[in-house]
């Protein structure tokens, strides 16, 4: 019987335990906090009065597996993680070597080290990492670029080859690369702002339908719902999958799936499925239908550029190849042997010879609690604090009125960021506009709610209302100050009655 037949059988105690396992295996949010606060540091340093890089208007962000809500706890949990970032830097690609780049950006990454007496940075292929005290328990491997996305474009279009993914594609500094030390336009391509829009897309429609769900329970609007709230099948199944991975190649290292093909191949045979179970039965019997044959060669293509091949290392390493194919089917084999287990005490003895410590701690949890609960708890906290004053106006609604939000710290380009978003770091400065449908005259007042230890320390809740100005736009300025979720909101008053609010835009600060 195929694996797919098998988790698709109702079997409520196996997605519970695998939900279960899901959230033994996702990284403590006090680490994404942590590494969220160290590149938001790395940033700032690098846009720095006095940096060598500050004229290239150097933009820090996130790639790889925390980008893509795939990134799971080691096994060992002393271990470190692995936060990858890229820094793109607004260089003409054409004035510099690979070579001048990357000595130039190690340079002010050594400096950073320095002031903050951290161990010299290392220098990898493509990286230049940043090795953070024992504590922290993670390192921070940062790519130099250069934003490529027109040429990328181009240059598939001639091809006739999708463009779809292209736009956002980067040149990158690879010190193997034969012209690493030459000015050229040639230089080694990635894209992983584009690969992260691919991803997302293969998994939107169930995505969608939970943040829909997720809405509904907290009692929120859809957009009070961050994107990195929201647990996908997909993403859920992929960690899975990389921890059957690290525990069955932890003696060989070398020889492991590499996670960009896991996810790939995954997120490629993915069906929309609604539960865990279903997805990994889906994928598990599906992906190795998406590796093609190019004139002998199997060929993974990257959903940004098909002519970038993510198993090219394995007619190097056929070794590698042979270790693939052997995971994959002994994968579908366990979870086959999982799926057809009926009680939790059984699910346990059936994944921890791949699951490890997290199987025994899934075992112990019971029935979960709702998935949202904690999101509900944290929207509530946001709109119920008891410093919070109500609106005085008589309610008399005319009209309506929506708050958009651009944050910008030094180091970063300034970023349209979303209600209940990632969390911030302070220091950032935020420009709230005001869209409104209401004729003019009004007046036009704002009610900003903070929390947390900090902003009570410093007597700076706040809770009540002040008055805006009322120009050709409607604009307040804040900056970031305090740890912890805040509030803004709107208030469109026309005539001494209520013409319209916002609603709740909650600003998280970390």
């Amino acid at each position: 019987m195929l694996l797919k037949e098998l988790v698709n059988v109702p079997n409520g105690d196996l997605e519970s335990y695998l939900v279960d396992l899901v959230k033994e295996l996702e990284v403590p949010e006090s680490r994404y906090e942590a590494a969220e606060r160290s590149y938001h540091s790395v940033g700032e340093w690098l846009g720095r009065d006095g940096s060598k890089l500050q004229g290239f208007d150097p933009a820090v962000y996130i790639q790889g597996s925390f980008r893509l809500g795939t990134a799971i706890r080691p096994i060992n949990e002393s271990d470190d993680y692995d936060v990858d970032l890229v820094c793109e830097l607004g260089v003409d690609i054409l004035s510099v070597t690979q070579e001048e780049l990357k000595a130039l950006f190690k340079d002010e990454l050594a400096a950073y080290a320095k002031a903050h007496g951290m161990e010299a940075p290392s220098e990898g292929r493509r990286c230049v990492t940043l090795n953070y005290a024992d504590g922290a328990q993670f390192h921070l491997d940062v790519l130099p670029a250069v934003p490529d996305g027109t040429r990328k474009v181009q240059a598939l279009a001639m091809e006739s080859l999708n463009t779809d993914w292209a736009e956002t594609a980067i040149a990158i500094t690879d010190q193997d690369h034969p012209r690493f030390r030459f000015k050229t336009a040639a230089w080694p391509h990635s894209n992983p702002k584009g690969f992260s829009n691919w991803f997302q897309h293969c998994m939107r429609k169930v995505f969608e339908a939970r943040r829909q769900a997720l809405a509904l329970e907290a009692r929120a609007s859809v957009e009070d719902i961050p994107v990195h709230a929201v647990k996908t099948p997909l993403q859920a199944a992929i960690q899975i999958m990389k921890r059957h991975r690290d525990m069955m190649f932890k003696d060989r290292p070398e020889e492991k799936p590499i996670s960009v093909i896991i996810s790939t191949l995954a997120a490629r045979a993915y069906g929309s499925d609604a539960t865990i179970s279903a997805a990994l039965g889906t994928i598990l019997n599906g992906m190795r239908g998406y590796i093609e044959n190019r004139e002998g060669v199997l060929w993974i293509a990257n959903p940004t550029d098909p002519k970038e091949n993510f198993a090219d290392r394995w007619q190097a390493h056929p070794e590698r190849q042979a270790a693939f194919f052997e995971w994959a089917e002994k994968a579908r084999s366990d979870f086959a042997d999982a799926s057809s287990q009926h009680s939790r005490k059984l699910l346990v003895e059936a994944t921890e010879s791949w699951a490890g410590a997290a199987a025994r701690r899934a075992g112990h949890q019971g029935k979960p609690p709702a998935a949202s609960s904690w999101l509900a708890t944290r929207i509530n906290k946001a709109v119920t604090w008891a410093h919070r004053q109500k609106a005085p106006w008589q309610v008399y609604k005319s009209g309506s009125v929506a708050i958009s939000c651009v944050a910008t710290r030094r180091g970063f380009r300034p970023t349209d960021i979303p209600s209940n978003g990632l969390a911030l770091a302070k220091g950032t400065d935020l420009r709230f506009i005001a869209n409104t449908g209401v004729q003019p005259p009004f007046d036009v007042y704002w009610q900003i709610t903070n929390t947390g230890d900090e902003a009570a320390t410093a007597n700076a809740l706040r809770g009540d209302f002040s008055k805006g100005v009322v120009r050709d736009e409607i604009v307040h300025t804040e900056t970031a100050a305090y740890r912890g979720p805040h509030s803004i909101e709107c208030f469109i008053v026309k005539g001494g009655y209520l013409a319209a609010s916002s609603g709740h835009f909650i600003v998280n600060v970390a």
